[in-house]
């Protein structure tokens, strides 16, 4: 059954707003991001209305709030198909698929990576990182696919997290980009930071706190005058930085609404449904065994190469 709980607002208090009143009155219980949730879900309600956060309520008037379920502890094994790279018994590299969500978070589902892995590796997965975020040494966007690499022991988290601080492995990734480089290659040295307005979007910055990034290019084929595949090797791991890095030079990635793309550039096909950019190739030291070099790679989907064909048909 769900968990309602009552507020009454004091007959001698002044009128305030009501995420403020529940806020002071159940913060030991729902954070403020959770409390948030509930009144998008219409679960606060007033004279069983569903009333919006900034509504103010009088004295004397009472609230009723559905708490939202419990944040889980664990994450539990679920049986989702990913197709796995290179596996021993300290560490695993999967290609993960655009879509998914690399581990639960605010407004996920039980169909993260962390759930499919889970399950695939019944369980042993690193917890150093925490309960939540089993093996997670680093992320890729939800809409991004292609290698990623997960922890199966302590040891090999503790290295790998310290690898990913030093640099020491070599990340690429292909993209299509929106237009035509006039020059095959270059080389994009501009900090990243949150953007000032919109603070779920990164951007190039010289703020305090922005940090820095570096990313080489390649350009691998063109498509006429329209798009164009490129090769990107990060040397930094920012937040969306092949994404900002690209936009930035006016290259934004086919599908990267966020970063600038736009329908109408692209008038001879239909822009695909996601960002095009792909994990493609991962090298490092195996973190726990001496002298075994790793060279994972992960061919692109097929949404991925459906794209590239039709820009050779439509523009080669």
């Amino acid at each position: 059954m769900p968990d309602i709980r009552t507020y009454a607002h004091p007959d001698d208090a002044e009128a305030v707003r009501i995420d403020k009143a529940l806020a002071q009155s159940f913060g030991a219980e729902i954070s403020r991001t959770r409390l948030e949730e509930s009144f998008r879900a219409g679960a606060v309600k007033i004279d069983g209305v569903p009333v919006p956060k900034r509504r103010k309520i009088l004295p004397g008037e009472r609230a009723e709030i559905e708490m939202p379920p419990p944040i889980p502890t664990e994450v539990a094994p679920a049986d989702i198909p990913v197709e796995v790279v290179y596996e021993d018994e300290h560490i695993v590299a999967v290609n993960k698929p655009a879509g998914m969500t690399v581990h639960p978070g605010s407004g996920t589902g039980e169909d993260t990576l962390v759930h499919a892995m889970m399950h695939r590796c019944g369980g042993k997965l690193s917890m150093a990182g925490g309960a939540m975020r089993p093996g997670i040494v680093h992320r890729l966007d939800k809409e991004t696919s292609g290698i990623m690499l997960m922890a199966k022991t302590d040891e090999a988290y503790y290295r790998l997290v310290e690898m990913f601080s030093r640099r020491e492995l070599e990340k690429e990734y292909a993209a299509i980009i929106c237009g035509v480089p006039t020059v095959r290659s270059g080389i994009i040295d501009k900090s990243i930071g949150r953007h000032p307005t919109f603070r779920t979007k990164m951007c190039v910055s010289d703020a305090d706190g922005a940090r820095p990034a570096r990313t080489e290019w390649f350009a691998a084929e063109n498509f006429g005058c329209a798009a164009a595949l490129v090769s990107c090797k990060i040397l930094t791991g920012r937040t969306h930085q092949i994404r900002v890095h690209m936009s930035s030079i006016g290259f934004p990635i086919l599908g990267d609404y966020t970063y600038g793309f736009q329908k109408n550039k692209l008038k001879l096909v239909r822009p695909p449904e996601r960002v095009m950019l792909h994990s493609h190739r991962l090298a490092l030291a195996h973190p726990v065994r001496p002298g075994i070099a790793l060279d994972l790679r992960a061919e692109p989907p097929q949404d991925f190469r459906d794209a590239l064909e039709i820009l050779r048909k439509t523009y080669s």
